[in-house]
């Protein structure tokens, strides 16, 4: 029997494109088996499975948004003097630099404390993977041995605080013997990882920034903002050739921490999924063996 997946990228608040593809998927009928997700992909994803409904997925999301713990973390605050082409580090340090911080920064793991972190992830429901309708796994990235670890059970708040552990932003999560951050360098579409679960054919969804030609680096900075930026790119791009079809919301003009637009980026989402609905109706209804070649196929020709 076909088994229909879905894996949803990091990005950050463009993350929040994933509920209005869910919204669509559901108006259409269209059955998902398993979802992988990676950051804030992890977050919608989890919840949809644990939720069973976009529309609810939604009122959690706007609640978790208006909580004032949410609002005191000052998520916001990273904001100023940003552009939506920069990366997290280079908008974390960017927001250090302006408030002379960097000494209390380099002083502890992350920007955010492990206390005001906890307190925000207690918003999350702390279920079983296992006990979850619809097949979930969200990536981590374990510090320690250097390994992507793709938790398909365990805590759903657990897994999903380690997954969004964005490096130098959030703490890193101790959980089951790892020391974990991040899944994917903040921006990783996990499309390899939702056929671990059963499915057969892949929709992944991408939100990731777009990589940009820029000046020459002038000093080691310069160096290690450009090395992050190509590197968390070229990965994604590695990831999403193992989709079947991959949609991409028009949010990438959009910043990381814009959770106060969500009903634009929702909507983005929704267009996105209508757009391309011919194409995902297509995929879901695909003979298996003719998408096995076309995946070769792709491959061969590295097709992105």
């Amino acid at each position: 029997m076909a088994k229909f997946g879905l894996a949803l990228g990091g990005g950050g608040a463009r993350g929040l494109a994933h509920i209005g593809i869910l919204k669509v998927l559901e108006k259409e009928k269209i059955k998902v088996d398993a979802i992988t997700g990676c950051s804030i992909g992890s977050l919608i994803g989890g919840l949809y499975a644990y939720l069973g409904s976009a529309v609810r997925v939604e009122e959690y999301i706007r609640e978790i948004v208006r909580n004032p713990k949410f609002i005191e973390l000052g998520i916001y605050k990273l904001r100023k003097n940003e552009k939506p082409d920069k990366s997290y580090f280079e908008q974390f340090f960017d927001y250090l630099e302006i408030r002379y911080n960097v000494l209390k920064s380099l002083n502890q793991p992350s920007y955010f404390d492990e206390e005001s972190t906890n307190e925000l992830y207690k918003l999350i429901p702390d279920v079983q993977l296992e006990s979850l309708e619809i097949k979930f796994s969200a990536i981590a990235t374990d510090l320690i041995s250097g390994e992507e670890i793709n938790f398909t059970g365990g805590s759903l708040r657990e897994v999903i605080k380690a997954s969004s552990a964005i490096p130098g932003i959030f703490p890193p999560v101790k959980y089951q013997n790892y020391f974990l951050v991040d899944g994917g360098a903040s921006e990783s579409v996990p499309a390899g990882r939702v056929k671990d679960l059963g499915a057969d054919r892949v929709l992944a969804i991408d939100v990731m920034r777009p990589i940009k030609s820029v000046t020459q680096p002038k000093n080691v900075i310069d160096i290690l903002y450009r090395t992050e930026d190509i590197t968390s790119f070229h990965l994604s791009i590695l990831r999403l050739r193992d989709a079947d079809l991959v949609v991409r919301p028009n949010v990438k003009h959009l910043s990381w921490t814009d959770y106060d637009k969500i009903d634009e980026i929702i909507a983005a989402g929704e267009k996105a999924a209508t757009e391309n609905m011919p194409a995902i109706k297509k995929l879901v209804q695909s003979n298996l063996l003719y998408l096995k070649i076309k995946h070769q196929f792709k491959v061969l020709n590295g097709e992105k």
